[in-house]
């Protein structure tokens, strides 16, 4: 028997609808805010990732599914926003009307631990907006985020924000980190004695409870930030405040992704334990220019659909069931069975939800299933219905039957 790879779960029917569902609210959020869809391949050459994510990172550096294929080096996509860059300057779209606004929900593929709510092949929501340095873009993207969250019936979730910056004043603070950590550098775990030199604000981000001990009473990265950083995060916080949006200040937060710069921002759920981050983001102005295109500011954020599909049953919402059936049609008889798929075929086009029966089964076998799908209607015929341009229209919910000729019982059911 092949079983399913590790790391990776099967949506199945009785799944699925929850998925429908979160997806078409998280559309509609999206078009209400003035966002397109945006669609890009499952991978792309690995230096996108390299440059784009950042090659210090854990994602590049132990996470990411890359294959060679004609002396080509390709990844899977490890995380949604790249891809989008990458199609955004190919395409010239920065030539186009700015602000550019996209959204977009994807598969992502990481080797990492799995826990709840994180798998090796997970799935995203995503947005991005190009070409706006107004911090009225962060809090719109932070706004759209709550909007959605709160729409689906989330409760208990938090936002942190943070600004880390940008590589002038990060400079400073990073050399003031370091000095902090440098004394009990030793005492770190093996991953955040790596980060110490590349990249010393991500120790910040250890999941390391030792490490953590050591971390107390580090330096604030807003204590560092230069004059136009340090004015950005005031506007957020003006504008998050005029939206009616509670946030915390949370200095500890980094985000995993070296493309970030100046707002950084996560919803966290009191519902989730450890894996407790269900949104996460913030603005990217050098992303593009790295990647290289013009030099374009970005913001946006990416929250795993899994993992609030944890916090909804977390919360107790009950994601509805769609009808299944509208209409069930049991026919008896080869030529009833015939007329019973024309029958169907004239229903859908209708718009109807119709099923016919195509296993061959009894009267009593076929009024069965329709109760187990849970139609509306029934309609039964045989040779002697068909004779006479009739069918037995049966109500399911009370159980009545009546003999209607064909175009009155499609009035009934319509």
């Amino acid at each position: 028997m092949i079983n399913i790879p590790k790391g990776t779960k099967d949506i199945l029917p009785q799944e699925s609808y929850k998925w429908q569902w979160l997806e078409e609210r998280f559309r509609q959020t999206c078009e209400r805010y003035g966002y397109k869809e945006f669609r890009t391949p499952i991978f792309e050459h690995t230096e996108l990732f390299q440059r784009g994510v950042g090659e210090t990172t854990d994602i590049v550096q132990k996470e990411m599914y890359t294959f060679e294929i004609a002396e080509r080096s390709l990844t899977l996509k490890p995380e949604g926003t790249a891809g989008v860059v990458r199609s955004f300057i190919e395409n010239k779209l920065y030539a186009g009307q700015l602000p550019a606004k996209y959204y977009y929900a994807t598969p992502c593929y990481r080797y990492e631990k799995m826990q709840k709510g994180r798998q090796r092949e997970f799935h995203q929501f995503g947005i991005e907006v190009f070409g706006s340095q107004s911090m009225l873009a962060d809090a719109e993207v932070i706004s759209l985020a709550n909007d959605f969250l709160t729409g689906c019936g989330v409760e208990g979730f938090k936002l942190h924000i943070n600004s880390i910056g940008c590589p002038k004043c990060r400079a400073e603070y990073r050399k003031a980190l370091q000095d902090f950590i440098r004394p009990n550098l030793d005492k770190l775990c093996e991953t955040s004695q790596g980060r110490f030199e590349t990249n010393p604000m991500r120790i910040l981000d250890s999941k390391d409870p030792d490490d953590q001990k050591y971390l107390v009473g580090a330096p604030k990265i807003t204590d560092y930030l230069c004059d136009d950083c340090r004015t950005a995060f005031e506007e957020l916080q003006r504008d998050l405040d005029a939206l009616g949006i509670e946030y915390e200040v949370d200095p500890g937060i980094v985000r995993g992704l070296d493309y970030y710069t100046k707002t950084a921002f996560e919803f966290i759920s009191d519902k989730l334990g450890a894996q407790s981050t269900i949104c996460g983001g913030g603005r990217y102005d050098n992303l593009v220019e790295e990647i290289g295109g013009p030099s374009t500011a970005g913001v946006g954020f990416g929250m795993g659909i899994e993992r609030l599909l944890i916090t909804l049953e977390a919360c107790g919402v009950e994601i509805p069931q769609p009808d299944e059936c509208d209409v069930f049609i049991a026919a008896m008889g080869s030529a009833a069975q015939t007329k019973a798929l024309q029958l169907g075929a004239e229903l859908r086009r209708a718009g109807k939800k119709a099923i016919v029966d195509v296993c061959g089964r009894g009267l009593k076998a076929q009024l069965k299933y329709a109760d187990r799908l849970g139609a509306s209607w029934c309609m039964v015929l045989g040779d002697d219905e068909l004779a006479r341009g009739v069918v037995q229209l049966r109500d399911m919910k009370n159980s009545t039957q009546t003999e209607l000729p064909v175009e009155k019982a499609f009035e009934e059911i319509n």
